[in-house]
C-alpha cells in the first residue's frame, strides 16, 4: 500500500463509521442538555488524554458558541481543566478519584454528566458516573469499541462503532460540534423541545 492509499483508506473507514452513527442518540443528547439549559441545571464533561481535550473543547463550545440573547446560558465545565484540584486529588486520594471528587462539590439532582472515554473502561470516569447516578444526575457516555463498562452504566450511551482509537476520537469531536450547532439552532428557534411526552415552545424573553 502506498502512502496515498493509506490516507484514502483512513478517510474511507471514517466515512463508513460516520454513516453508522445513531443520529437519534445524538438528538437525545441535545434534548437532555437543552433541558438542563432551560431548567438552569449544570453540565459536567470529562475525559482522559485525547478525550480530555475533547471535553475541554466541548465545554468551551457549549459555554460560548450557544449564547443567545434572551436564552439562559449553559452552565458547563470540564472536570479535567482544574489541574490544581485534579492533581491534588490524584496525589492524595488516587487517580481514580479526580472526577468524582470535583462532582461531589457541585453536583445537584437533574444535572447532566457527560463522560468521554474511547475504551469505556477508565476507572476515574466510571467512579464519577457512579457518583452522578447516586445523586440523581442524568448520565451520558461517549465511547468506542464495544462501549466498555461505561455503556452499561449510563442513562444514555453513544458508542462509536470502530476499533480505531484515532477515528473514535475524531468522531467524538465531530459529535460535540453537531450537538453545539443543534443547541444553538434550538435557541434561535425559540426553544422547541421534546420532553418525551409532548412538545413545548418556550419563547425567549
Amino acid at each position: 500500500m502506498n502512502s496515498v492509499d493509506q490516507y484514502r483508506n483512513y478517510l474511507l473507514e471514517l466515512k463508513e463509521t460516520i454513516d453508522q452513527l445513531p443520529i437519534e442518540l445524538i438528538e437525545a443528547t441535545v434534548e437532555q442538555i437543552h433541558l438542563a439549559r432551560i431548567n438552569h441545571r449544570q453540565i459536567f464533561v470529562m475525559g482522559n488524554g485525547g478525550s480530555a481535550t475533547t471535553a475541554s473543547h466541548f465545554a468551551c463550545d457549549l459555554g460560548k458558541n450557544t449564547v443567545m440573547a434572551g436564552a439562559p446560558r449553559l452552565r458547563v465545565q470540564a472536570l479535567n481543566d482544574n489541574m490544581a484540584f485534579f492533581s491534588a486529588c490524584a496525589n492524595d486520594y488516587g487517580y481514580e478519584t479526580v472526577f468524582a471528587e470535583q462532582l461531589a462539590n457541585f453536583l445537584q439532582p437533574d444535572d447532566v454528566v457527560l463522560a468521554i472515554s474511547a475504551s469505556g473502561n477508565s476507572a476515574n470516569v466510571l467512579k464519577a458516573i457512579q457518583l452522578a447516578r447516586s445523586c440523581g444526575a442524568f448520565t451520558i457516555g461517549w465511547s468506542g469499541y464495544q462501549g466498555g463498562k461505561l455503556a452499561k452504566l449510563v442513562d444514555l450511551s453513544l458508542v462509536i462503532p470502530s476499533d480505531s482509537i484515532e477515528q473514535i476520537e475524531d468522531i467524538h469531536l465531530m459529535v460535540a460540534h453537531m450537538v453545539t450547532v443543534a443547541l444553538r439552532k434550538t435557541a434561535q428557534n425559540g426553544f422547541l423541545i421534546n420532553t418525551g411526552r409532548q412538545f413545548h415552545t418556550l419563547v425567549p424573553n
